[in-house]
Formats: C-alpha cells, structure tokens, sequence
C-alpha cells in the first residue's frame, strides 16, 4: 500500500494511523535515504499511541525507550551503528520482539543479523521532491488512509 505525504504533518498523520494496527511484539522496519522523514514518521505513531515526550532520533544513544501504559515503544537507529555487536552490548536482543514492546528501527539493513527469523513490518519512505515523500507499506498489516 503506497500513501503520499505532502508534509511533515502528514507524514506524521500517516505514522498516526499506523500505530492503531502495531501491537506488543511487533518489529516496524523504516527504510529511506537521510531527510527521508522516518522520524517525522516514529513521531506520529508515538502520538498516536499516546505517548506525550518529544520524540527525537536516536542517532549517537542508538536506542530511545518510551513507555507506555502497559508497552513500550523502542526506537533504534542504527545510522551510525559499527556492527551489530554494538546493539547486542547495550542489550537490544531483549527487545526485539518481545510481547512488551513495539519496535521501530531505522537503517534495518545494518542489523540483518538480528532481524532474521523475525516477524518484521516494513516500510519505505522516499523523497518525491523537497516535501513531497511516498510512504509504502511493504507487508502491511492492515490498511492506511489516503492523506491527501
């Protein structure tokens, strides 16, 4: 399922939505060029799951946790990551996929490794020009809204 965004508030609208559908255990996979907007994307299901704090990129921490009443969200970014043994230090292993939280990770292609044999969610986000992306639901779960 492909949705355009032709904003960051939609971006976020989009992620919104999303969020409705994720559940504890669930592995979200963000894939998209720097700029792309996969935060701006985190931020919107974070809102839409409730959580109040500001959500940042965990670019230098790797790893952000946000809880939830009964759940966790853990946002990694793996951008600047060296290897996988880099997360596996700090722990990641007993997050990913575990009942209690939803995963979101970005650069998943850098921790293919961990990843497999996993039941992940992956989306694409792509720059159609300077605000315009197009957000494509690889395996979806269930159907978005068009945001138009």
């Amino acid at each position: 399922m492909k949705q355009i965004s032709l904003n960051n508030n939609q971006t976020e609208a989009i992620g919104q939505e999303l969020s409705r559908s994720l559940k504890g255990g669930d592995i979200l996979l963000l894939r998209g060029e720097l700029g792309a907007g996969k935060t701006t994307f985190v931020k919107g299901i974070a809102r839409g799951l409730g959580i109040k704090k500001s959500v940042t990129s965990p670019s230098f921490a790797l790893m952000n946790l946000y809880k939830i009443k009964n759940i966790n969200l853990v946002h990694i970014d793996t951008y600047r990551l060296k290897n996988e043994q880099e997360l596996v230090d700090i722990g990641v292993e007993d997050y990913l996929g575990a009942p209690e939280n939803i995963c979101i990770v970005e650069w998943p292609e850098k921790i293919a490794g961990l990843l497999r044999d996993k039941k992940t969610i992956s989306v694409e986000i792509a720059h159609i020009n300077e605000k315009t992306r197009e957000i494509t639901l690889l395996n979806p779960k269930s159907k978005i809204s068009n945001h138009k």
